[in-house]
């Protein structure tokens, strides 16, 4: 629930403090059929795609410039590759009580992660090695819907 949810990210606040603050790379948008390579293997700005990925759960990687027009929105991208299933079907679950286009959590395959996991929000990243559900729901309650798109909250 969400309020089970928002207790658990109370409790994690604290963590907040691993939060990194990424360079701004921009806003702009890239024309139809352009693509864009990032240097950050999780890029949190700079230019992207017209589309967005909408919020939900993908078992195949999503493009990265529509995953950065996702996160100017104020969704939140999550970043998997082999998590435990528990951790999955946990974060499965927040991405199912936040779904809207500009408040959303988006969950994405991540290469190269094991069973750790990476939280991006416009200009934020924090990486886990290993699940923290605290932090990571202090993270996505604090970014979640702050994108500079239409910031909401």
């Amino acid at each position: 629930t969400k309020a089970s949810f928002l207790s658990l990210a109370q409790a994690g606040r604290p963590a907040l403090k691993q939060v990194e603050t990424q360079p701004n790379l921009g806003r702009s948008h890239l024309q139809a059929g352009e693509t864009h390579n990032y240097a950050a293997a999780f890029p949190t700005s700079g230019p992207h795609s017209l589309t967005w990925t909408k919020p939900g759960v993908y078992d195949t990687p999503q493009s990265p410039t529509m995953l950065v027009h996702a996160l100017e929105h104020g969704n939140i991208v999550i970043y998997y590759d082999k998590p435990p299933a528990d951790v999955k079907d946990q974060l499965a679950a927040w991405a199912g009580l936040y779904t809207g286009q500009w408040d959303g959590v988006v969950l994405t395959p991540g290469a190269g992660l094991g069973q750790g996991i990476v939280l991006t929000a416009w200009r934020k990243v924090l990486k886990q090695d290993r699940f923290d559900a605290a932090a990571a729901a202090a993270f996505i309650d604090e970014f979640r819907g702050r994108g500079p798109e239409h910031p909401v909250r």
